[in-house]
């Protein structure tokens, strides 16, 4: 299976990586656990999660997971900090103090002594960036973290990461994570140049834009049972829009049409797309995660390409991933 460099880290990844914000929420703990090994046995090397994905359930069960299976030397753990997780005022954001509180938390859910990517899961506009990068460069050198990463930031905040770590010979983002699939390609205009530019990682996330390119919404805009925009509402009902699933669905002809599994061709496209290093998928079962295994060997139909930009044109979108930046 192909390799890929993680930035300027040097770290090896498989080009899919297993997100697990469905855990807990609603994933039960055993089959959390079986997605975890079933992801591990594939090849796939990289976890990723969050203080903030169901309450900090989603790390204590990947913690449990990997000390069930012993296979914790053969996966780099990825966990991030901002979002709330308390009521006290250090239990969000990015100050030093909360970092440093959150970090904490997160190795004792993970039952392990550092964690391989650290990533700010959102920009914080109201603490100094660079108190942010000084506490992160602490956690490196304290090796309770090995390397740092960015989510959802503009291009701007990351290359002004870049520029107080070089200045301040401080730790460096290896990795930013931004949603991109082919309803929403905007990335295209800044981040991808940037992080081919400065040497850093870039991992995606929704290549499925919520179900819209797998044909989970009928054009009437309703909500099926069981989708992520019935389960989860609010902010993740906002990225369903009419174009996104009118271009969804015309995606799913697409690929139906050319005997191609939607969902496949989807995460596919994503992963074989220029200055990608890899796209996370988040299994919400066993069975989707089986689904997904296959585009490991897989490589996307050049044929489609032009198809797929006639869908929704470069650096353009339709639905809006980033209402949560």
């Amino acid at each position: 299976m192909e390799k890929r460099i993680l930035g300027s880290s040097g770290l090896m990844i498989a080009p899919l990586t297993l997100g697990t914000d469905n855990f807990a929420n609603p994933t039960p703990e055993k089959e959390s656990i079986a997605i975890i090994d079933a992801a591990i046995d594939a090849g796939i090397n990289l976890i990723d999660t969050s203080n903030s994905y169901a309450n900090g359930e989603s790390e204590r069960i990947i913690g449990k997971a990997l000390k069930l299976n012993g296979k914790r030397n053969q996966v780099l753990l990825a966990t991030k900090v901002f979002y709330p997780t308390g009521p006290d005022p250090d239990d969000r954001g990015l100050s030093r103090t909360a970092i440093m509180k959150a970090c904490e938390a997160s190795l004792l859910r993970l039952g392990t002594d550092s964690i391989d990517l650290y990533q700010l899961h959102r920009p914080d506009w109201e603490v100094p960036h660079e108190e942010t990068l000084r506490a992160m460069d602490d956690l490196v050198s304290q090796g309770k973290v090995r390397f740092i990463g960015s989510s959802t930031a503009p291009a701007r905040r990351v290359r002004e990461g870049i520029e107080i770590s070089e200045r301040n010979h401080l730790v460096r983002f290896v990795s930013e994570q931004s949603p991109y699939n082919l309803l929403d390609r905007r990335i295209e205009n800044e981040m991808v140049p940037l992080c081919r530019e400065l040497n850093i990682g870039l991992l995606t996330w929704s290549p499925l834009a919520m179900g819209m390119l797998t044909g989970r919404y009928p054009p009437s805009g309703y909500f099926p049972t069981g989708s992520r925009g019935a389960l989860r509402g609010g902010i993740y009902a906002e990225r369903i829009t009419p174009a996104g699933i009118g271009a969804g669905n015309r995606f799913v002809d697409l690929a139906n049409t050319a005997g191609y599994d939607p969902a496949q061709l989807a995460l596919l496209w994503v992963k074989d797309q220029p200055g990608i290093t890899a796209p996370i998928m988040g299994p919400r079962t066993l069975e989707q995660l089986q689904n997904f295994l296959p585009v490991l060997e897989m490589s996307f139909p050049e044929e489609l390409r032009t198809a797929c930009d006639k869908i929704v044109e470069p650096r353009k979108n339709v639905a809006d991933f980033f209402n949560t930046a």
